[in-house]
């Protein structure tokens, strides 16, 4: 923990505010952008119990809680998540933790960032299937779907069972295998200057929905062999073309905005009616005209074509979900597959 004289102003707000009654320390976190909220939950998760000192000095430069006297002072996940949730409500709170709970989980593997994966991959050839797994969801989701890709077969199903199965990893851990390999990564790869991860059937979620088509697909065939309920759990939390029929008109407006209207031909070829409704009646005149000439264009294709366009739609649909310009609402997964 620092000084007072070198804390930043994020640690010494975290520190106010776990010395704070929930509902006052909620209230005064009303008052920061959702910016600034992250970085003060991300300070009071890596502060956990703290030293009254240090929580002291920063009491003291709030003059209205200088009669407060000297409380004990407790962060940790659960404090960060409450004081959230208490704030923003807990839709917003959830979307605050997942960015802070990213940013937290990458520091660790930051070096691996400037690698590419056949690098990554060659680092890590020795190392058990647990290892590899732990490192992926350290990593950015991108970067981590490129590499789950670029595995032999049996390799890449190897990690996603382990992917799914992993529950938290302490720091100590995270930092003894982040160490070894960087101690390891020095010769091949660039280092760039310089947490605890909690694994589960989500993040292989979110690496597979990165992925290519072909790497989906083989990873999804590979589990149902091997584990035909963690299969049909992964399908089930998939984000899939037939999922937009469950936008808001304005979020299936901003999805469409940007994609070509031939790949979005493509991906109507065989489309459920509701989902072509749905799509059809977000788009303008305009865009409406330019489809239709597009569909009449259209052959024969191939049903590679179509699943890579619907592809193309979904990874939007993700981006978008992530900076949180829209919200993705599931339901009966079943009501719209044809």
């Amino acid at each position: 923990m620092n000084d007072a004289a070198t804390m930043t102003g994020a640690q010494k707000v975290a520190l106010v505010l776990m010395n704070l009654e929930r509902d006052q320390a909620a209230a005064l976190l009303k008052e920061f952008s959702e910016t600034e909220a992250e970085e003060i939950a991300a300070e009071i998760i890596r502060l956990q119990r703290v030293d009254l000192d240090a929580a002291d000095h920063a009491i003291a430069e709030f003059h209205e809680l200088a009669m407060r006297g000297r409380l004990a002072a407790r962060g940790g996940l659960d404090v960060a998540e409450g004081l959230l949730e208490s704030s923003f409500g807990s839709e917003r709170a959830t979307g605050v933790m997942n960015r802070v709970a990213s940013s937290l989980a990458g520091r660790s593997f930051e070096f691996l960032d400037a690698a590419e994966p056949a690098q990554v991959i060659s680092l890590l050839e020795a190392e058990m299937a647990e290892t590899v797994a732990l490192v992926l969801t350290h990593l950015r989701t991108p970067q981590a779907s490129n590499i789950l890709a670029a595995l032999p077969d049996v390799r890449r199903a190897d990690v996603a069972e382990c992917i799914a199965g992993l529950s938290s990893a302490t720091p100590a851990a995270v930092a003894i295998v982040s160490q070894v390999l960087k101690s390891r990564a020095a010769s091949m790869i660039s280092p760039r200057s310089a947490a605890e991860v909690t694994g589960g059937v989500q993040p292989l979620v979110d690496i597979i929905n990165r992925a290519p088509v072909a790497t989906e697909k083989a990873v999804l065939e590979a589990l149902e062999q091997r584990n035909p309920e963690l299969a049909a759990e992964v399908r089930s939390r998939l984000l899939t073309f037939t999922d937009l029929v469950r936008f808001e008109d304005r979020d299936v407006q901003l999805i469409v905005r940007g994609i070509d209207m031939g790949v979005l031909a493509l991906a109507l070829r065989g489309a459920p009616a509701a989902v072509e409704e749905k799509i059809r009646a977000n788009l303008s005149e305009r865009n409406r005209e330019l489809l239709n000439s597009e569909v009449e264009l259209l052959g024969q294709v191939r049903v590679s074509q179509v699943e890579e366009a619907r592809s193309e739609l979904v990874r939007t649909i993700r981006e978008l979900a992530e900076e949180g310009r829209i919200t993705v609402q599931r339901g009966d997964a079943d009501e719209f597959v044809s």
